[in-house]
């Protein structure tokens, strides 16, 4: 089977009623999965990002969420392989004084242009970080930014299901940008 989209969640990965979860069940979308999702390390993140990227190919989009985001930033910045694009969900603010101690390596967030068109898509009551900051990504990255209101962390706690929403913006992603 040809992968076309690559999931990458966050801290503790992705339930069974989260929205990446119930998007893997699709033909063609599949979990990049780490070795250890509840006391990541940043460099291992990347490293099981780019054997992901390497077995899928050029054409891939990733969907990353949460911390994944953070993760997708910083395997970009030094990679030599191309993706096709990127829809960064809810992107957690790993400089934040709340952030985790047991995730390690994450700061500080690389803020260049990412080298791929890509989507940020933030809430206006994230948890993890605030709309400013969320914005201040996108910009940074070069990425498209979408406001999604009030959904929380764009978890399955949102009560999002599907996310109907978040698949639109994937299409837009999957399809060539210049014919938008």
């Amino acid at each position: 089977m040809d992968i076309s989209v690559l999931t990458a969640p966050g801290l503790g990965s992705s339930g069974p009623l989260h929205w990446q979860t119930l998007w893997e069940q699709q033909p063609g979308i599949q979990r990049i999965e780490q070795k250890n999702w509840d006391a990541p390390v940043c460099a291992d993140w990347v490293k099981q990002i780019e054997q992901a990227v390497a077995a899928a190919g050029p054409q891939v989009v990733i969907v990353a969420h949460s911390l994944a985001c953070i993760a997708l930033v910083h395997w970009a910045a030094q990679t030599k392989l191309h993706i096709k694009g990127a829809l960064l969900v809810a992107p957690a603010d790993a400089e934040r004084p709340s952030f985790p101690k047991e995730a390690k390596g994450f700061s500080p967030i690389p803020l260049q242009p990412l080298p791929f068109k890509s989507i940020v898509v933030s809430s206006t009551n994230d948890e993890y970080t605030t709309p400013e900051r969320s914005h201040l990504f996108a910009d940074a990255w070069g990425s498209r930014f979408v406001n999604a209101g009030p959904k929380g962390h764009i978890n399955a706690s949102s009560g999002l299901g599907e996310w109907p929403e978040g698949k639109k913006l994937l299409k837009e992603l999957l399809h060539d940008w210049n014919t938008l």
